[in-house]
């Protein structure tokens, strides 16, 4: 029988900021308001061993300027009157001309830089765009769709923005108010978005302006975002958590800072003296690796183990000593960084224990592109290890068909769920029925109130015996193995392989349409250097036995009872969700 329990408990509003439903009044409000605070930092030279690296400072009000001016040029040019797409890494100007699509009315349309030219060219004709900026980086692809679209597509350089930024405040020197003259609708088409496709081809997700601005506002009047705060923007920008998170750092008055690169992540942190940082938990887990890798390379677990009791014992009782116990951990990130927010996927949990016991006020987050994103949030004052926190609180959040073990699909409904799929009616009805929002996602909900996301409804992997196993649940206990890099735990049929994790698992394989498998990608060098295993018999051998152990804790249904074990990496979406459909394959 089909249930709706509703679940009522949401983030309360803790911080007074008014509520703004274009994006026109938002940029001239927050901007005016924060005036010359500093919006953005651009680096525009690196440090090398002869000289400094170099900076560019834009204040909010130099900011809002330059996208009104880019604006003017852009309508006054007529590229305005059909969308616009943009593409490129995360940068001041990307986010100039995104702004600058939106304050005249337009759609934007962000793209992902690391798409195929063949994928590019679809997105470009689905959405309607006509006409595309695009980072100067990435010349060899816009040559491709150039020599497909011919003269039927505008193409921008972002290298060229300075100049037509200059264009446009000539025009608005002479009272040029055109860009600014068309009423915005804050419930119009504003922007397209195409998922990432983790299970299934991409789909175009339709948002407006009072969409992305609702949840812009319940994130910075529940959570703890500071003016003054500085942030650096790693989550790309053609991403809904991306783009929107930069609108909630403009609404909060936070300065922005940008990544030089993966793998110089820890080193900007501390060149900028990062407080807020919003990520993916496989960049949290990474840096937190690292740090414990340095712990054992020093021979001081022991030490850790003894100052994380000490600091916990004490926090307990109302006395926080964490920045001071680990300041020498906190100054490898910069010594600043206080907040940061996980989101995308879920992150381990001893990861969010430990950098919150060393000071860092860590929060998980949930949502979806159709959400824009965000539905539910952990605050620094509701937390609970695991979860995702309540209801944002502008969203209401349900569980819809819910089983005996208190299970059910989680469902939303408010003000942030999207007008729909492009071109997609069916698709649309099929995600949205009756006002709610079907994400697709099992979740339960404990006595307090706090939501747990138990996996994919697609993921789930039903045995013939009828219980369910849950791969979310199971990866997260894999990926505490130390030289687990990514996992990815699925059903396979049992004559499609015949790896196994031991005789132990293999005799309780046969009674199970499905065999549970885990794909494991692990790191090659810690496997030499840690267990001195080098041949793949070695390195089987160590894996094996660790995921026994895991074995051993599980009901029987939910043993892992095969492996697949590989050092390449796994197909990924560019904000680190594994493509399960693709890896499958």
């Amino acid at each position: 029988m089909t249930q709706t329990i509703k679940i009522s408990r949401k983030l309360e509003r803790v911080n007074p900021y008014p509520y703004l439903d274009n994006f026109r009044d938002f940029l001239d409000y927050y901007c005016s308001l924060y005036n010359e605070d500093i919006a953005f930092i651009i680096k525009e030279k690196r440090e090398t061993k002869t000289s400094s690296a170099q900076y560019r400072y834009i204040s909010f009000n130099m900011f809002r300027e330059e996208i009104h001016a880019f604006s003017a040029y852009l309508t006054d040019t007529g590229y305005q009157d059909q969308p616009i797409a943009i593409i490129g890494k995360n940068s001041y100007e990307w986010f100039t001309a995104y702004m600058s699509v939106l304050i005249n009315g337009n759609i934007a349309v962000p793209l992902d830089k690391d798409s195929p030219a063949v994928e590019t060219i679809s997105y470009l004709e689905r959405s309607g765009a006509k006409t595309l900026i695009y980072d100067p980086g990435k010349e060899s692809l816009i040559k491709e769709v150039k020599e497909y679209f011919g003269d039927k597509i505008s193409f921008i350089s972002m290298a060229e923005m300075p100049q037509f930024i200059e264009k446009g405040f000539g025009l608005i020197n002479t009272g040029y108010v055109k860009h600014i003259e068309k009423e915005i609708d804050p419930r119009a088409l504003a922007v397209i978005l195409f998922t990432s496709g983790t299970t299934s081809a991409s789909k175009a997700v339709m948002l407006c302006q009072d969409n992305i601005l609702t949840v812009s506002y319940d994130c910075v009047t529940t959570e703890d975002i500071r003016r003054g705060d500085v942030n650096m923007a790693f989550l790309p920008y053609h991403h809904t958590f991306g783009s929107g998170g930069q609108v909630v750092m403009l609404n909060a008055g936070v300065t922005t800072t940008f990544c030089d690169g993966l793998k110089y992540v820890q080193r900007n942190l501390v060149e900028y003296g990062v407080s807020l940082f919003v990520c993916v938990p496989i960049l949290m887990e990474a840096i937190y690796k690292k740090i414990i890798a340095g712990v054992k390379k020093q021979g001081k677990e022991r030490q850790f183990a003894a100052a994380l009791a000490v600091s916990r014992g004490l926090y307990k009782i109302g006395i926080d000593v964490r920045r001071k116990v680990f300041k020498d951990i906190l100054d490898q990130l910069g010594g600043k960084l206080r907040f940061a927010i996980s989101g995308a996927s879920a992150l381990d949990p001893e990861v969010w224990r430990n950098l919150n016991d060393f000071g860092i006020d860590l929060v998980q987050g949930y949502g979806l592109t159709e959400a824009a994103p965000v539905i539910c949030a952990e605050s620094t004052k509701h937390k609970r290890s695991g979860s995702c926190g309540f209801s944002m609180a502008s969203v209401d959040t349900a569980l819809y068909n819910m089983n005996s073990e208190g299970v059910g699909e989680l469902i939303a409904r408010g003000p942030n769920v999207m007008m729909g799929y492009m071109d997609n009616e069916e698709a649309t009805n099929e995600a949205i029925r009756d006002g709610w929002l079907h994400t697709g996602d099992l979740a339960r909900i404990d006595k307090n109130g706090f939501i747990y996301i138990l996996g994919r409804k697609k993921n789930v992997i039903v045995l013939k015996n009828g219980k369910n196993v849950y791969p979310e649940e199971l990866e997260t206990l894999i990926t505490n193995l130390p030289y687990v890099e990514e996992v990815m735990v699925f059903g396979q049929a049992r004559e499609e392989g015949s790896g196994s994790t031991g005789s132990r698992n293999v005799s309780k394989a046969s009674s199970n349409d499905l065999v549970v498998t885990a794909k494991i990608v692990y790191n090659k060098d810690m496997m030499k250097e840690r267990y001195t295993a080098e041949t793949f018999e070695d390195i089987e051998k160590v894996i094996k036995s660790a995921v026994d152990k895991i074995n051993d804790d599980l009901p029987s249904y939910k043993c892992i009872r095969r492996l697949i074990l590989t050092d390449q990496p796994m197909e990924k979406t560019t904000t680190g969700k594994i493509k399960r459909y693709k890896n499958k394959d």
